[in-house]
C-alpha cells in the first residue's frame, strides 16, 4: 500500500508539472503573438515613386486629390478597415479606398489606392497614399515629389 501511495504522489506531481509547463508555454506564446501582431501593422511597407505607378493609378490619385468624380461612386471613398493589418494602425475611418481600373478586367480588379486622412483629416491633401496591385496582400507607400 505504501508503494502505491508513493507512485500516486509521483504521478500527481508529474501531471501538475506538465500542466504548469503547458500554462507557461501558452503565456509565452500569447506574449509573442501580441508582439508579432504589433510588428505586423505596417512594419515593412516599401515605397514606390509616382512615376513608377501605372497610368491608371496616377489618374486615380489625381481624382482623389480633386475630390472625384470616381468610376465606382458607391465603392470609391468607402472606409478601408485595414483588416489585413498591412498598413500602420489607425482609428476606424482613417483610411479610404479607391479603385484603380485594370485594363481588360470585367470587374473592379485587384488594384486599389488607399488614402490616409493624415493630420489634415482630408484624404485629398494628406499626402498619405498607398498602392496595392494584389487586393490588399501587400502595399507600397507612394512617394510624391
Amino acid at each position: 500500500m505504501l508503494r502505491f501511495t508513493a507512485l500516486l504522489r509521483l504521478a500527481l506531481t508529474f501531471a501538475l508539472s506538465l500542466a504548469l509547463a503547458g500554462l507557461f508555454a501558452i503565456a509565452i506564446t500569447t506574449a509573442g503573438t501580441a508582439q508579432a501582431r504589433e510588428a505586423y501593422y505596417g512594419d515593412s511597407i516599401s515605397s514606390v515613386s509616382l512615376a513608377e505607378l501605372p497610368p491608371e493609378a496616377r489618374h486615380t490619385l489625381k481624382l482623389i486629390q480633386r475630390g472625384g468624380p470616381f468610376p465606382y461612386p458607391h465603392k470609391d471613398g468607402s472606409t478601408f478597415g485595414n483588416f489585413e493589418k498591412r498598413l500602420p494602425r489607425q482609428t476606424r475611418g482613417y483610411y479610404r479606398e479607391y479603385t484603380v481600373p485594370t485594363p481588360g478586367s470585367r470587374d473592379r480588379g485587384a488594384r486599389r489606392l488607399v488614402a490616409g486622412s493624415g493630420r489634415s483629416g482630408d484624404v485629398a491633401t494628406s499626402g498619405e497614399y498607398y498602392y496595392t496591385d494584389d487586393h490588399y496582400r501587400s502595399f507600397r507607400r507612394i512617394r510624391q515629389p
